[in-house]
């Protein structure tokens, strides 16, 4: 059988708090015809899954966070899905499976092996699913067939039962909070990162001293001068601290001081944790690795790595290709339009047309990271195409390794 041409995606779990827990982790079809239709099913998720956890190091790039797998029937029953890290994975039953005795006792046999198990895309209560609803602990709930009294009652339904419900295609910030209010203990979609933009909105204090010290590093300025302006924003000097400690950095001494952090990362690795240190608490509080984060980080990652596979040893290609991913997010994070970001900050002309219009080759690179995260298979394999000696088995090492490298942000490192 010829290699499924397969896009590895995720989508991210937040709890009551906001903060990661986990990521569905998605195979999509590049096919052109139906980017979630794989022909033979079992045998094509049988080789991603072994691919992913065997060979791209999947386990790995969940760091902390668990991962969430669809199965059907046919893996559900089949011996393949004992593989798996039973810790770190959670087996959704999908709404497709016929609740039979024999998947009953299948799935009472994963759960003495330590898996947990979700029921994915619930939309209406019946007496069907209660033999199912006794050994599971995760519900997944799809908002978006449901009206607002038709999720009140399916959510008292399943409050019968002493599970973690799960809201899932949240896409905006209403929709969570209700779901919050009702109680939802977990929220899946994008919801976190839709922008927020309010006209007339100016940069807060910290986000302005931020964007003169990255301004300030990329005229390759003393270190004085940095320094300086940090003095103004102790939070942000914290917060720089930890990042800089975290395992993703791989720095094998403790940071101490802003000066020490300058001369062992060096100003090409500073100019890295600077744009990621817009998206912490400019408090310096303990939230360092909010969902958005790690959003930004996995996308900026992502974008360096591929650049260096595609052109090995361009270093400033690279670096364009890390602030593409960074600066793609902050209309989101700071609630003003790029127009305005981009006055305060200097960036290159193909910096420039990726972010603005998506073109270029940074563009397109930046525009197959969206598609990763929106799980469109159809759109990375398009995408791929235009990248020249560029396949799906680049893409997906390149995400997963992203992936790895995010999650170990704000990990202090021992």
């Amino acid at each position: 059988m010829p290699t499924e041409e397969i896009f590895i995606g995720r989508q991210p779990i937040l709890d009551r708090g906001q903060q990661l827990v986990a990521y569905e982790l998605l195979f999509r079809s590049g096919s052109k015809h139906n980017s979630a239709n794989i022909e033979d099913n079992l045998g094509a998720t049988a080789s991603v899954i072994n691919h992913a956890f065997a060979e791209l190091g999947v386990e790995q790039a969940l760091g902390p966070y668990k991962g969430f797998i669809n199965c059907d029937e046919s893996l559900l029953l089949s011996d393949m899905v004992e593989i798996l890290p039973a810790d770190k994975i959670v087996l959704e039953v999908l709404e497709s499976v016929e609740v039979t005795p024999q998947i009953i006792e299948r799935c009472g046999e994963l759960k003495a092996r330590g898996f947990t198990l979700a029921l994915d895309d619930f939309v209406h209560f019946e007496d069907k699913w209660r033999p199912l609803l006794d050994l599971i602990e995760i519900v997944k709930v799809d908002l978006m067939p449901l009206s607002p009294d038709q999720l009140g009652t399916v959510t008292r339904a399943l409050q019968r039962w002493p599970l973690t419900l799960l809201a899932e295609k949240v896409d905006r910030r209403e929709q969570a909070e209700h779901c919050l209010q009702i109680g939802y203990h977990l929220f899946q979609g994008y919801y976190f990162a839709k922008p927020a933009i309010i006209a007339g909105k100016k940069l807060g204090h910290s986000q302005l001293a931020l964007m003169r010290i990255l301004g300030l590093v990329l005229e390759d300025a003393e270190t004085t001068a940095l320094e300086g302006v940090f003095k103004q924003e102790p939070g942000l000097a914290v917060n720089l601290l930890r990042l800089t400690n975290s395992v993703a950095t791989g720095v094998r001494v403790k940071v101490t001081s802003l000066r020490h952090a300058i001369t062992v990362l060096g100003r090409r690795q500073l100019q890295r944790w600077l744009q990621l240190l817009l998206y912490t608490n400019p408090a310096g509080g303990n939230q360092v690795a909010s969902p958005l984060l790690q959003m930004a980080a996995t996308r900026g990652r992502f974008l360096e790595l591929l650049a260096g596979k595609l052109k090995s040893g361009a270093h400033e290609f690279e670096d364009h290709a890390f602030m593409t991913g960074i600066m793609s997010l902050m209309p989101v994070l700071m609630g003003v339009p790029l127009e305005e970001i981009l006055k305060g900050i200097q960036v290159s002309r193909d910096m420039q047309e990726a972010l603005e219009h998506r073109s270029g080759q940074l563009g397109i690179m930046l525009h197959l990271a969206e598609a990763l995260e929106a799980e469109d298979g159809e759109i990375c394999h398009l995408l791929t195409e235009q990248l020249p000696g560029a396949d799906h088995m680049m893409v997906n090492t390149c995400l997963t390794q992203a992936l790895a490298w995010a999650g170990n942000i704000g990990r202090e490192s021992t």
